[in-house]
């Protein structure tokens, strides 16, 4: 019968190669100051009229594309707690981007729909970004692209464990 490889074999060998430790550092280090940058984001987000901060943008990217949704389900696709989403509906309201209703014959429920204002601003950010993306990585191939979502991906699930 053939032995199987020792999952932790390959963790050893990866954890005494100081290239590969500088490399994983360096992606620590990209972490943080993606989260640096996305808190300066918001920061603009609160200053400055028109500015969305990347939540912002995320809750308008879903109602654009699952359409009218109650602020709990609405929580869950944004990843953010019903709280924060609360308070998430009610700068995407007072900015028009968004109405709130309840529906008919549900007094606990409310519906956050996207308003036309709406939809245009997240057109106009998703053209913004989709320009700025390919800018920037413009001269990285496919497969890179997607090694870099796996690895983004990946740290999602590394900080929800810490």
């Amino acid at each position: 019968m053939p032995t199987l490889p020792d999952p932790d074999a390959g963790h050893a060998a990866a954890d005494l190669d100081p290239e590969r430790e500088q490399a994983l550092d360096g992606l620590a280090r990209a972490a943080y100051s993606l989260s640096a940058a996305d808190s300066r984001l918001r920061g603009r987000a609160t200053r400055t009229a028109g500015a969305l901060s990347l939540t912002h943008a995320r809750a308008l990217r879903v109602l654009a594309d699952d359409g009218p949704l109650p602020i709990g389900r609405l929580a869950a696709r944004t990843e953010t707690t019903g709280a924060a989403t609360t308070q998430l509906v009610n700068g995407l309201a007072a900015a028009g981007y968004v109405t709130r209703e309840r529906p008919a014959g549900d007094k606990r429920s409310v519906l956050v729909t996207l308003t036309a204002d709406g939809r245009r601003r997240h057109e106009e950010r998703s053209r913004a970004l989709a320009a700025e993306l390919a800018g920037e990585l413009g001269g990285h191939d496919t497969q890179a692209l997607r090694s870099a979502t796996d690895v983004l991906r990946r740290l999602v699930d590394i900080y929800d464990r810490l």
